[in-house]
């Protein structure tokens, strides 16, 4: 029987997240597979194996239990930032010769960086916001900012792949603390135009039928954006299907598999829109959604249909050499 070993925790502040959406993964994984988690810290990396902790030997990925070596055959990476949504693992995982059932450390990490993704994809001809790259907090004047891209606008850590460090700036006097914010979290920033429009997602995933676009979701909240706290702590309402015409959300499926094309992805990814005049503007590139049973992904495979074990399932019979199967 061979193993998943389901890589989850990281450095990031979306350590707690990354559990639980590995956990919801772990359940329904196939029983052909034996299947774990790899708890990732900075210090350590741990096996738990039905309910004992052992270290993971990164030479071999190997672990002792009750005296006999066990390896890790496959690996899934659930690393809500660093060192998974960013490539890193799966840069290992590949060094080793191992399967992984995600994205390439290329596409993970082009997807990871908010700034480098979307001049990727939008010299392809997909629309995104105009923004502008700082290296440093003083790199541009906030004059220049302002007159450029306008007010209000985004400031997000263009370089962290979190929820946190994002603001929006509605006057000048918010934009140097957003700039502070912002760099706290990433080592680059991206200034963003405020894009006004319907916040809308889309799930994407290479299943039996090639790339299939998931049901569309949008993102209601009474907050000024779907921040960390709007995306986990309940202050955001999530409809799926969502609110928009039939015409819209072709356009946004569209999109969305071009997108999961051009960035040669794999497993589940989720893009994120903002639907402007009809008209989908990417925001972000997900290659590591979240996955916990509230999460945005389980709610677009049940309105779909399809249960989370025939979803992954369908990913692993699409990703995996059929002889991993054997």
């Amino acid at each position: 029987m061979k193993t998943i070993g389901v890589f989850c925790g990281g450095f990031s502040s979306e350590y707690e997240i990354s559990i639980k959406s590995a956990t919801t993964i772990l359940s329904a994984l196939p029983k052909e597979f034996e299947s774990f988690p790899i708890l990732v810290h900075h210090e350590s990396w741990t096996v738990d194996y039905k309910g004992q902790k052992v270290p993971l030997d990164l030479n071999d990925l190997s672990f002792a239990i009750e005296g006999e070596k066990k390896s890790v055959d496959i690996g899934l990476v659930y690393i809500h930032g660093d060192p998974g949504e960013n490539g890193k693992i799966q840069a290992f995982l590949e060094m080793k010769g191992l399967p992984c059932i995600n994205s390439s450390a290329l596409a993970s990490e082009l997807s990871f960086d908010k700034w480098f993704c979307n001049q990727f994809i939008k010299g392809f001809g997909v629309k995104v916001a105009d923004s502008i790259l700082l290296l440093e907090i003083d790199d541009k004047p906030e004059e220049e900012l302002i007159s450029t891209l306008g007010l209000p606008l985004f400031v997000k850590p263009a370089d962290s792949g979190s929820s946190f460090g994002i603001s929006r700036v509605n006057k000048q006097e918010e934009l140097r603390p957003a700039l502070e914010k912002a760099f706290s979290e990433g080592e680059t920033v991206v200034v963003e135009s405020f894009l006004d429009g319907t916040e809308v997602t889309c799930g994407v995933y290479r299943g039996k039928n090639g790339v299939e676009a998931l049901p569309i979701t949008e993102i209601y909240t009474e907050l000024e954006f779907f921040d960390y706290e709007a995306k986990y702590l309940g202050k955001s309402e999530e409809i799926t299907p969502a609110r928009i015409s039939d015409l819209e959300a072709q356009k946004v499926h569209e999109v969305a598999i071009k997108v999961y094309k051009l960035m040669r992805l794999k497993s589940i990814a989720r893009i994120d829109f903002m639907l402007v005049k009809g008209e989908p503007f990417v925001i972000e590139v997900n290659t590591t959604p979240g996955f916990s049973a509230v999460s945005i992904v389980p709610k677009m495979l049940n309105v779909k249909g399809l249960s989370i074990p025939d979803f992954w399932r369908e990913i692993l019979e699409n990703e995996l050499p059929a002889n991993y199967w054997q």
